[in-house]
């Protein structure tokens, strides 16, 4: 039961970080608030390629969470139990670089990482 309240919260909070994704590729001037504030404003197109990469990897990172969680395709369920470490680790680090990024704005996603990783982490060990 936990795994699977922790799953439907980590989809949550990473479909957050999709849906910024995509308006910065729609051109929402918020590059402040994402890769150390580089970019202030709209990103520039390379950077929207990336922000759609950035999508996909986030979507895969939900799918290994729930399959963990025995929630969607149980055929990925054994892959999962190795791919929720992945998860975890993209997790960890995600916590770090939003906290210490020299950007202030970006700064408010360092608790959305943290309770990611938080829900991450008890996918993996359930």
């Amino acid at each position: 039961m936990i795994a699977t309240i922790s799953a439907i919260i980590f989809t949550f909070l990473i479909g957050i970080v999709i849906l910024f994704q995509g308006a910065l590729v729609l051109g929402a001037p918020w590059g402040s608030a994402s890769m150390g504030g580089k970019y202030p404003g709209k990103y520039p197109p390379k950077m929207r390629i990336v922000a759609v990469s950035n999508m996909f990897i986030l979507a895969a990172l939900i799918v290994i969470v729930l399959a963990r969680a025995e929630l969607v395709l149980p055929s990925l369920y054994t892959f999962s139990r190795y791919a929720i470490w992945a998860v975890v680790l993209f997790t960890v680090v995600g916590t770090i670089m939003n906290t210490i990024t020299p950007s202030r704005i970006e700064r408010i996603w360092a608790p959305v990482t943290a309770l990611s990783l938080i829900a991450s982490l008890i996918v993996a060990l359930n």
